[in-house]
């Protein structure tokens, strides 16, 4: 399946064409939907949806919730959204963490819920916020155009969508209607995008260049020494910055297995020197 319209901004291409995880979840949802009619809704509902007040004892729901749909234009609308926001997002970040971060804003609907409400939560609307909130911040000045016509900036229309979303949660607006959910799903998206998930990110490329200049400068450097004692301090500053760097490897690694938080203040300090050091250089 795909679209006619591309767009390019800051490195999107959007062609519409469906992204490995975008077209397993448009499966796997209307799948549901349709065993739900089968099985019947209540049944469904009542062992699936995420209930505030029983999770305790169907731990499952907090993810069974969001494959459920309430009827066709509840899950029309969230397949629709899935279908334009989530290619271009897999396709610059990659299937698994695109679908990790759709995870999490979807658990991110549970959290706040839990605090807030009593009542059954379904669909997909939570981690569907959440990647529209995504697609705002990494192409801020796309078209959206609402109802096909009106072309209005991603950024611009995720705002007011938040805004919206904010003053319905907390000004008692119901209507059947998760305001909380949909809530907890752009806050959890934008505190992933915000923290750990990007600052590694960006330890992880100075990495990689620190790395490429210690194979690409170390030769040359060999190559060009002319005496003896230019050879040995130059040889006394490749073993300190190659130790340096094989200090770097091993907190990168002890990112990739545990996260940000386990560090040291040793590490942090490490990392920030090597950072100032290769923005310097």
């Amino acid at each position: 399946m795909r679209g006619t319209g591309q767009y390019r901004s800051g490195g999107m291409n959007l062609s519409y064409q469906l992204t490995p995880w975008v077209k397993r979840l448009l499966i796997a949802n209307t799948a549901v939907f349709l065993l739900t009619w089968v099985l019947g809704a209540g049944f469904v509902l009542e062992w699936f949806s995420f209930q505030p007040t029983k999770v305790l004892f169907r731990p499952w729901t907090p993810f069974t919730y969001m494959f459920l749909h309430g009827d066709f234009w509840h899950l029309f609308m969230n397949m629709l959204m899935l279908f334009f926001f989530g290619p271009p997002l897999e396709s610059k970040w990659g299937s698994k963490e695109f679908i990790r971060y759709y995870l999490v804003c979807g658990f991110g609907g549970v959290a706040l819920s839990l605090l807030f409400v009593s009542y059954s939560i379904i669909g997909a609307s939570a981690a569907i916020y959440g990647i529209m909130l995504a697609f705002a911040m990494v192409w801020p000045n796309a078209p959206i155009y609402v109802w096909g016509i009106f072309p209005v900036k991603a950024k611009w229309l995720v705002a007011f969508l938040f805004l919206i979303t904010f003053m319905n949660a907390f000004g008692g607006a119901g209507g059947g209607v998760a305001h909380f959910a949909h809530l907890g799903g752009f806050l959890a998206g934008l505190i992933y995008l915000k923290t750990d998930w990007r600052a590694a990110q960006a330890i992880q490329n100075m990495g990689k260049a620190a790395r490429a200049r210690r194979f690409a400068i170390v030769p040359r450097e060999e190559r060009e020494a002319a005496t003896s004692n230019i050879n040995i301090r130059r040889q006394s500053e490749e073993s300190g910055e190659k130790r340096a760097l094989d200090a770097v490897d091993r907190v990168l690694d002890k990112i990739s297995a545990e996260g940000m938080a386990s560090l040291t203040e040793q590490e942090k300090g490490l990392l920030d020197e090597v950072s100032k050091k290769h923005r310097t250089n």
